[in-house]
């Protein structure tokens, strides 16, 4: 898959965050959507896990957002993130624009334009590459778990619903 040209306003401005900070990696435009961890993992030829999904909450105490990012295959917890950071509720797609400066479908995990708590989860650790949003439901950017841990910041976490008998 080759880098686009012409990417979408928001998708640039994140291939130029990432140029900024070093990151050797370009962003490139899928041919279908990858709103969904698996329409970006059939476009991208990888497991729906190898996909870093940005899902963003907000903070009941203080408004605050809060991303998570987790592995395309798991289903976030909000329990477990409740308990390391207060509880939580939904967040609108006016909420996600505002906080983080991207649609639902593209938030990427840098580049955000006011302050977001930021949590990782650990099941992303056992990939050598993952595919993160960049900033447009048809842009994605490849990157290593330990280049997303020092990009945001962020703590890897248990974030993870499982079923009880595992």
């Amino acid at each position: 898959m080759k880098p686009e040209n012409r990417l979408p306003d928001s998708a640039q401005r994140v291939a130029e965050l990432l140029q900024q900070i070093g990151h050797g990696k370009p962003v490139v435009l899928l041919p279908t959507s990858g709103r969904t961890s698996a329409e970006a993992a059939a476009s991208l030829g990888c497991s729906v896990a190898e996909i870093a999904k940005s899902i963003v909450f907000r903070r009941l105490s203080d408004d605050a957002a809060v991303m998570i990012i987790a592995s395309g295959a798991n289903r976030v917890d909000e329990r477990k993130v409740a308990a390391l950071l207060g509880p939580l509720g939904k967040a609108d797609a006016s909420f996600v624009r505002q906080r983080t400066g991207y649609a639902i479908g593209g938030v990427c995990p840098v580049g955000h334009i006011s302050d977001t708590l930021v949590l990782i989860d650990q099941d992303l650790l056992r990939f050598d590459r993952i595919w993160a949003a960049a900033g447009h439901p048809h842009a994605v950017f490849e990157l290593s778990p330990g280049e997303l841990l020092a990009m945001t910041g962020a703590t890897a976490v248990e974030v993870a619903l499982r079923d009880r008998h595992q």
